[in-house]
């Protein structure tokens, strides 16, 4: 058993063996490969490594492995493990606590590498899936021993989901001693206050044959609300210029304001200051013909929808986890468990849907409004109106808020063991359940809203208009009128009736089961050949659902936010095997290997299917290793893909697939009115395939030590992508080739559309191919000069993405250096880390640099005339200091020089929207 302090000289041996992380608070980034002269400290140490099955040193793996430590995830005072990885140039930023374009997924932390789609990269815990679809949020960051990130295909080892790559996130299982250390953080400009703290025990007992640990961590950020407050996040938008369209800032509505803008009558252009009274709508530049246009640049009183979106929204998350283990003989039986809860509690947008924004309809005010005061009711009658249509973003009244809470429980039991000569096997059942709710307050009742603005004053009181007029069937005692006018003016009653809270729960469970074992078969002239076998099961269910008032209520709000439950599962059985071959082993010259891994996988929903994987390694002299594979990997598609709940709809249809079809028969019509359209899940779908290659080499040269540098380059292309296209793009993806869409399509005998299945399909494909580069250098600098204390580190990352390639079946577009529009894509060709660790017994200093390659803004944009966006380079510095064995303090500075993001629309994963920011800590072991 050992102690956080006994850890410190393996941490610095497997930092060059395993091309670990730079250790300090800015988290030097992990090298892609592993290389030869990085042997000799670990030479004794044989770990499984992710990229297989097969227990063996990690410079060996023919697929490029980078191993995260555990100090480099502490000492970063990161809020969790997902925002770690992100710095990886290979992993594509998704959702973490800074992008907030008014969406519900925030308190989720899910890895995407390659940008294929976090469903694509399979996350693990201690080689075991969890619950939760690998949502970060959930580990207990102080608990971690190592993160190895597998960047290539690996259904046939891991199974489904494997297609970009493998996380896999390894505990620290031996722990001995208490440990607590807690951070807070703040930015330059005083706002997103963070806050964290984490704990952890472990003691061992019975001679050192039972252990047991427990911890955890708890992380609140307060956000960033204002997102004025942040260059380049003020509302930028596309409006025309010349004959084409130019991407501006400070781009709001033109036709409503925050009081209320009349856009009619003789009062048009007036706007409603807070208490009622009217001035002159100062406007900014309008952009689009028409008095009101929709939108304008400037303007005092202008607003856009994202005003009220945060740059960066507050959570909060709790992770805890537990393990007992116990030897008898050559086994240790283990039980694990694990609590966590993650909560995001962010404004959303206003409700646009009402009042004129984006084009939709005004509001019609009658000219007796009792709310109106009597100079304005006069000039009304003076003029013989007796209404005016109005212009109003009620943020005010009807500013939504969204709250999610997930939790998550889980529990294991197993057993590891060895027996005979030098076999290991492992058996296992976990079973784990999130629950989530979800909440969208302060939504519009469009039925009770419009009663109330419908004011009318009756015996000197004012009344809502429905109650005394001359329909008693549509009488409403509980109308409360509302008074439109200015800002805040509405009374608690009225918003209490016009207002109320979407809610949806759900309920995710995870079984699964496995066993292996793995061991040397027979000795060969260059090596033992090595095999391993297991099977695994799982077992995987999800139900959805929504609250009576919101069932109730689902054609009745302004903007519906849960609309499609889901309520199904599926079980998968499987059986794999992996085979090491040494081939050729002539010391100090050639040593040649070869690996294969196949997997068989039967679906209740789709039955069997074969996954594999075939590579090869082969060194050189000692200083260059050749590597290479290939691999059939699958995704299976999700619960939610198959089952969520169906929705029938019947509407009109735009039919592409309309050549010669009236000149065969006269009866058709290209525009159906009445067609079918199925949507939701689709219990018919298979997992999608893909293929990957990967070729690479590692040069550690013999006569400079610490020295290494690799490339890889991969290609994925995946067939029968999962999606969804509306019943119109099916038609034209029909048009266009694809098989699978026409199938989806149902004519009658003239050849009219009558029904569309618009539900989940495999139809897409995405393609992607680039280059990981790596390099670093660690020495001691006595080696510089006698005497001169501690050491440095050197490291650069980087990855080219050649290509990225997204074919729904209706369209192709290549995303590849695009990376503006990040929300959707983000994608530029270059990106990388360089970092230098300086290190001596007490002191430590960090640099790093992230480098983000320029690009397109969104090359689909065609006469977009600032299409180009620069590249960005962000410098962090970070610090520590130990006063003794026991207490530690740290600190660190994010974008030191507070680099601006680019201009984008909404926001960013991809770029760095808080600007400076300074963490400090402390950390004390016992």
């Amino acid at each position: 058993m050992r102690k956080d302090s006994d850890k410190a000289g393996f941490r610095f041996a497997r930092s060059s063996s395993s091309a670990a992380l730079a250790i300090g608070l800015m988290l030097a980034m992990p090298a892609a490969a592993q290389t030869a002269s990085e042997t000799a400290a670990s030479a004794d140490e044989e770990i499984l490594v992710t990229g297989s099955r097969i227990a063996r040193a990690g410079f060996d793996q023919p697929t490029p492995t980078t191993v995260i430590g555990d100090e480099d995830l502490r000492l970063g005072a990161r809020p969790n493990i997902q925002q770690v990885l992100n710095d990886l140039p290979q992993i594509r930023p998704t959702t973490t606590p800074s992008v907030s374009n008014g969406n519900t997924s925030t308190g989720t932390a899910p890895v995407d590498m390659r940008g294929l789609g976090s469903n694509r990269t399979l996350v693990l815990l201690d080689g075991r899936r969890f619950v939760g679809e690998g949502n970060l949020n959930f580990i207990p960051t102080n608990l971690v021993e190592r993160v190895e990130v597998v960047t290539g295909g690996a259904s046939a080892a891991w199974g489904s989901g494997a297609v970009a790559g493998v996380v896999n996130i390894i505990l620290d299982k031996d722990y001995d001693g208490l440990s607590i250390g807690g951070n807070v953080g703040i930015s330059s400009r005083g706002d997103g206050f963070r806050y964290g703290f984490d704990a952890k025990f472990g003691t061992s007992f019975a001679d050192g044959r039972g252990q047991f640990i427990i911890g955890g961590e708890f992380v609140k950020d307060a956000g960033v609300i204002d997102r004025s407050t942040r260059p380049n996040l003020n509302s930028p938008d596309f409006i025309p210029s010349g004959t084409g369209s130019e991407l501006v800032n400070d781009v709001n509505f033109g036709n409503v304001t925050l009081g209320g803008l009349i856009t009619s009558g003789v009062l048009a252009g007036q706007t409603f200051n807070p208490d009622g009274t009217l001035r002159a709508f100062r406007r900014g530049t309008s952009v689009g013909a028409g008095a009101f246009p929709l939108r304008m640049v400037g303007g005092e009183d202008g607003i856009n929808l994202y005003d009220t979106i945060p740059a960066s929204s507050p959570f909060e998350r709790l992770s805890t986890y537990a393990r007992l283990s116990y030897e008898v003989g050559d086994a240790t039986f283990w039980v694990d468990g694990s609590y966590a809860r993650a909560l995001s509690n962010a404004p959303f947008f206003g409700d646009y849907t009402v009042g004129g924004a984006l084009g939709l309809p005004y509001l019609t005010i009658q000219a007796n409004n009792p709310y109106l005061s009597t100079a304005i009711r006069d000039q009304l009658a003076a003029a013989g109106e007796t209404s005016f249509t109005f212009g109003r973003y009620f943020n005010d009244i009807l500013q939504l808020q969204f709250r999610g809470l997930r939790v998550s429980k889980e529990a294991a039991i197993g057993v590891d063991g060895t027996f005979g000569n030098g076999f290991r096997y492992k058996a296992w059942y976990s079973h784990g359940e999130v629950d989530s709710e979800q909440a969208m307050g302060n939504s519009r009742l469009v039925r009770q809203f419009n009663n109330s603005v419908n004011a009318v004053s009756s015996g000197g009181q004012i009344v809502c208009g429905i109650n005394i007029d001359a329909n008693p069937a549509n009488d409403d005692a509980a109308c409360r009128p509302l008074n439109p006018f200015g800002a805040l003016n509405a009374s608690p009653e009225a918003r209490a009736y016009f207002t109320g809270t979407q809610q949806a729960f759900g309920t995710t469970k995870l079984d699964s089961a496995g066993a292996e074992i793995q061991g040397d078969l027979f000795s060969l002239w260059a090596g033992p050949v090595t095999l391993a076998l297991g099977a695994e099961a799982r077992w995987e269910e999800q139900i959805s659902s929504r609250d009576d008032f919101t069932v109730a209520n689902a054609g009745n709000f302004g903007i519906l936010v849960f609309s499609t439950p889901t309520s199904g599962g599926f079980n998968v059985k499987e059986a794999f095997g992996e085979l090491l071959l040494p081939l050729l082993k002539l010391e100090n010259a050639v040593e040649i290997d070869l690996s294969g891994a196949a997997r068989y996988s039967d679906y209740s929903t789709s039955g069997g299917i074969w996954t594999w994987k075939a590579g090869g390694t082969a060194r050189l002299f000692n200083d260059l290793l050749l590597r290479a594979t290939r691999s059939r990997d699958i995704r299976s598609p999700s619960v939610g893909e198959l089952f969520a709940v169906r929705s029938i709809n019947i509407g009109p249809l735009n039919d592409q697939d309309r050549a010669g079809r009236a000149a065969a028969n006269p009866a058709y019509n290209p525009t159906p009115s009445t067609v079918t359209t199925f949507t939701g899940g689709n219990p018919d779908l298979v997992p999608e395939v893909s293929y990957t290659t990967s070729i690479g080499a590692t040069y550690s040269p013999s006569y400079l030590r610490g020295f290494s540098a690799s490339v890889d380059y991969y290609k994925i292309k995946i067939d029968g992508a999962i999606t969804a296209l509306n019943g119109s793009n099916l038609t034209l993806a029909c048009v266009r080739g694809s098989a699978a869409a026409c199938d989806r399509i149902t004519r009658d005998a003239t050849g009219t559309v009558v029904q569309v299945a618009a539900n989940q399909q495999n139809i897409a494909s995405f393609e992607t191919s680039g280059f990981d580069m790596e390099a670093s250098y660690v020495t001691s600098l006595s080696n510089v000069g006698a005497g001169l204390p501690g050491s440095i580190r050197i490291r650069a990352l980087a990855t080219y993405v050649d290509k990225l390639v997204f074919d729904t079946g209706l369209s192709r577009v290549e995303t590849a250096g695009d990376v503006g529009d990040s929300v959707l894509r983000a994608t530029p060709k270059w990106r990388g880390t360089l970092s230098a660790t300086y290190e001596d017994a007490n002191l430590g200093f960090d640099i790093r640099a992230r480098y983000i390659d320029g690009g397109n803004f969104d090359r689909t944009r065609t006469t977009l005339i600032n299409n180009k966006i620069a590249s960005r380079t962000y410098v962090d510095l970070g610090a520590r200091f130990k006063i003794d064995d026991r207490f530690m303090l740290f600190g660190n500075v994010n974008n030191v020089f507070d680099r601006k993001p680019p201009l984008i629309t909404v926001n960013s994963t991809l770029y760095d929207v808080v600007g400076t920011y300074l963490t400090v800590g402390a950390r004390v072991n016992f």
